[in-house]
C-alpha cells in the first residue's frame, strides 16, 4: 500500500491545528510546517544567524529572534516576507523530507502547511484538504489565543490566499462554522475519503 501525500492547509484561525489532531488521533503522520518553521531559526542554528544578519534589530537579549519585531517587519512588507520564506522556507522542506524519510510505507502522511497554495507545494500532493471558517470567528479565535489586535490580525489575513480560491483549489474542504464535535465529524468524513484514495 503506497503512502498518501496530503497538504492540509487553512487561514490564520480556522482551525487547522484542530483538524491535524483529528487526523492525528485517527493515525496519520503528522509533519506540521510551523513547528520546523521555528525549528530551523533557533537560537544557534544558521537560520538564525541568516535573520539576525538580514535584519539586526530583531535579535532579542538572549541572541534569539524577537518574533513580533520580525512579525512587524514581514507582514508591512511583501518584499521583506518574500526575504524571509526565502531563508525559512527551504531549511523547513529539508526538514520535512528528512521526516518523511523515516514515514512508515502504507501511511497517510498529512504535511499542515499554512501557505500550501502559496507555495508550489500543494504540486507535490495527492491530495489537499483546506478548513475554512468565518473571517469574525477567525479573528476573535487568534485575538484570544495569541493576544494580537485586530489589525494585526487582519494584516497576516491579507499575507494569505483568500479562502475562497483556497476553497476552489483544494480536493477536500472543511468548514469550521459550528463547535468542535461538529469539526471533528467533518474531519472524520475526510479522513474516510482519504483512507479510500490510499
Amino acid at each position: 500500500m503506497r503512502t498518501l501525500r496530503v497538504g492540509l492547509t487553512g487561514g490564520i484561525g480556522a482551525g487547522k491545528s484542530a483538524v491535524a489532531a483529528c487526523f492525528r488521533a485517527r493515525g496519520a503522520q503528522i509533519i506540521d510546517a510551523d513547528s520546523l518553521a521555528r525549528e530551523v531559526v533557533a537560537p544557534g542554528t544558521d537560520g538564525c544567524a541568516e535573520i539576525i544578519a538580514s535584519w539586526p534589530s530583531v535579535r532579542g537579549a538572549d541572541g534569539a529572534i524577537d518574533r513580533p519585531a520580525l512579525a512587524a517587519i514581514v507582514f508591512a512588507d511583501p518584499t521583506q516576507r518574500a526575504r524571509l520564506n526565502a531563508i525559512v522556507h527551504p531549511r523547513v522542506r529539508a526538514r520535512a523530507a528528512a521526516i518523511e524519510a523515516t514515514v512508515p510505507a502504507g501511511s497517510i502522511l498529512v504535511q499542515d502547511v499554512p501557505l500550501l497554495f502559496e507555495t508550489d507545494y500543494w504540486q507535490r500532493c495527492d491530495a489537499t484538504v483546506v478548513v475554512i471558517a468565518p473571517r469574525e470567528e477567525r479573528i476573535a479565535r487568534v485575538v484570544a489565543r495569541d493576544g494580537l489586535s485586530v489589525a494585526e490580525i487582519e494584516r497576516r489575513m491579507a499575507a494569505q490566499i483568500d479562502p475562497e480560491q483556497a476553497r476552489t483549489r483544494a480536493t477536500f474542504v472543511i468548514e469550521n462554522d459550528a463547535d468542535l464535535a461538529t469539526l471533528a465529524v467533518r474531519a472524520d468524513a475526510v479522513y474516510d475519503a482519504l483512507l479510500a484514495l490510499r
